[in-house]
This record gives structure tokens, C-alpha cells and sequence, in this order.
């Protein structure tokens, strides 16, 4: 990896446009996130859609095959689609390559009984809807969490700010991390920093966000963003390659994650979608790949996490308000603020 500076690589076609008199203006250091993570990096990676030991076997042994460095590794189908022995086998194996596993928690919405979410206006989407489900979520956090999980997925506002209580008074392990689902993801300044003060440690973002749009969030906040760099075709089916090295300049810290467009949906897996969870596994991984190597073409590989890392860093919390224990977790990398 290099260590160029953001505002000196090489932009795609760069020379060839300049020569017809057609070259970009020049980068606005302005736009660039002043942020990055507790270990210095300014981006991590992350394979999505990792639904159970299987998949992730494919996924391990892959990315070893390719040479494509690996943070993170999420699964979309829920704690509950997974056996005691599904979750503790992808804990071990992630625990082995110093890979993070995150897992997603509980009942949503579009999978509940309610008709909203089956009309075209979408009614509120993969929201806990109601105390069952919110019960529902939080039991998969502490499951998960007493096998071993570290990462935990929500797609509700409350079970988030649920969790983060729950992890400053210790029922879940201060290191535990909170992220929130690009179906629910924040699309400005103040949604984005409201998200972040509920405890939310690193953000989905939607895939169509402008470039401009990451600078105005990181403006407000520094939660890690997390952004699909190809996205699935039910969040848009967008392939931003190459705008990579500006999404990092402008949105650091931030998670580039590896989903494939034209791909069958696989929620919630099982048996039945093996040979098409299996393949799209192994293709994610070569995606990864083919950023990482546009990347290095464009001299902005530099500035990638250590592997092994995972935490986020000081960010921003609203001050607990209930519950015996309102002080934050020396463990946790977070402070309240009013």
C-alpha cells in the first residue's frame, strides 16, 4: 500500500481529458474528511451477505486466493436463522483470520405480519414493530453476544439506543459495536449525527448519496460511514468503482463494502439458495478485488486499517437517561456529550 496524499492521485483518464483540453478541476481540500480511525486508517473492507459458516468458508478462502484484505464480514439473514453451532463456528473461523463477524438482529418489519411494508409507500420499512419485536432484536444481541459475536446490525432506532444502553451497563461487553443497516441508513447532516448520538458505531449509508452529501455528514459527525461500492439491485444497483479514492477522501472513515448488482436476493437463507449464496460469496470477493487494484492504478491504495482492527473510535453519544449504570464503558471507544 502506498501512502499518497487524497488531493495528488491520479483520477481516471486524467491525462488523456487533459490533453483535449478537458481535465476535472482540481480536488477542494475542503471536501475532505478531516477524520479516520483510532488505528489511523481511513478505510476498512467489508463482505456483505455472509450467511453462515459455509459462505463465510468460501469467503476466507478467497480472499487468501485474491490477496483482498478483509475487516468485516456481515450476515443480512438475522441471529435467528443461525444454530448455536452456525454462530459459533463463524465466530471461531472470523477469530482465526482476524476477521469481524457481525450478525443482524431479530424480527423487521417486511418480515412481519403487518401490511404496511407490502404497500408501495413501504410503511416504515424494517422497524421493530412493537414491543414483541423490539424483545425479539435485543434476545438476539444477548445471544449472540454470549457466543462470542462482537457486532451486532440493527434496522430500528430503538433497538439501537436500546443495545448502546444496554452495552453502558454492561449486559452486553463494552467492546461490542452497533451497526446500523443501509435500509435505514441517514441521508443528511442531522439525521446522520442523530444516528451517531444513539449509539450507532459505524453507518450504512444510502449507495446514492452524492459525493457532496458525504462531505456535508462529515461535517457533523465521524461515525464510520459504511458505503456498498456496488450495491444489490434492491438498494439500486449502483457500481461507484470508480469514484472509490473520492468516496474515501470525503467520507473517511469509512467501510467499503463489496455487494453484487444482478444477483438474487437471499434473505433470509437457506438450503435452498446454498448454490447461489455460495457463488455470490466468492464473487463479492473478486469485486473487492477489482477496487483494490483500481485503487493501486490510481496511486490511492495508502491509508487502509491494520487487519485485525474494529473499533471506531470517540464518537458522539446522547447522555443515558435511564437504567442504574449511566457511565460509558472504559472499553468502549465513545463519550456522552449533552
Amino acid at each position: 500500500m502506498t501512502d499518497a496524499s487524497p488531493l495528488t492521485l491520479r483520477r481516471p483518464g486524467e491525462r488523456a481529458l487533459a490533453a483535449l483540453g478537458l481535465a476535472a478541476p482540481e480536488a477542494d481540500p475542503a471536501d475532505a474528511s478531516p477524520h479516520s480511525f483510532p488505528d489511523g486508517g481511513r478505510w476498512r473492507t467489508e463482505i456483505p451477505s455472509v450467511e453462515g459458516p459455509e459462505a463465510l468458508a468460501e469467503v476466507l478462502k478467497e480472499s487468501t486466493r485474491l490477496d483482498v484484505p478483509v475487516h468485516r464480514v456481515s450476515q443480512g439473514s438475522g441471529v435467528w436463522m443461525l444454530t448455536d453451532t452456525d454462530i459459533t463456528d463463524m465466530v471461531d473461523a472470523c477469530a482465526a483470520h482476524s476477521v469481524e463477524l457481525c450478525l443482524f438482529t431479530g424480527p423487521r418489519g417486511t418480515w412481519d405480519t403487518g401490511g404496511s411494508t407490502r404497500t408501495d409507500s413501504g410503511g416504515a420499512g424494517l422497524r421493530a414493530r412493537g414491543h414483541d419485536a423490539l424483545a425479539g432484536c435485543v434476545e438476539d444481541a444477548l445471544r449472540a453476544a454470549e457466543l462470542g459475536v462482537r457486532c451486532l446490525l440493527v434496522a430500528d432506532e430503538g433497538v439501537l439506543w436500546s443495545l448502546h444502553r444496554l452495552r453502558a451497563q454492561g449486559v452486553l461487553p463494552a467492546d461490542t459495536t452497533l451497526k446500523v443497516s443501509a435500509l435505514v441508513g441517514p441521508v443528511n447532516p442531522a439525521s446522520y449525527a442523530v444516528i451517531e448520538r444513539l449509539g450507532a458505531d459505524s453507518v450504512n449509508i444510502p449507495s446514492d448519496l452524492s459525493l457532496a452529501h458525504l462531505t456535508e455528514i462529515r461535517r457533523a459527525a465521524r461515525a464510520p460511514m459504511d458505503l456498498y461500492i456496488e450495491a444489490p439491485d434492491d438498494l439500486g444497483g449502483y457500481v461507484r468503482m470508480y469514484e472509490t479514492a473520492e468516496l474515501i477522501r470525503r467520507g473517511a472513515p469509512l467501510y467499503l463494502k463489496f455487494g453484487l448488482s444482478k444477483s438474487p436476493g437471499i434473505y433470509p437463507y437457506g438450503a435452498q439458495l446454498r448454490d447461489t449464496a455460495l457463488s455470490s460469496a466468492r464473487e463479492r470477493v473478486r469485486r473487492g478485488r477489482l477496487v483494490l487494484d483500481l485503487l493501486a492504478r490510481h496511486g490511492a491504495d495508502g491509508g487502509m486499517s491494520p487487519l485485525g482492527s474494529r473499533l471506531p473510535g470517540p464518537l458522539d453519544r446522547f447522555p443515558h437517561t435511564s437504567g442504574t449504570d449511566t457511565t460509558t464503558p472504559s472499553a468502549t471507544p465513545t463519550h456522552d456529550k449533552d
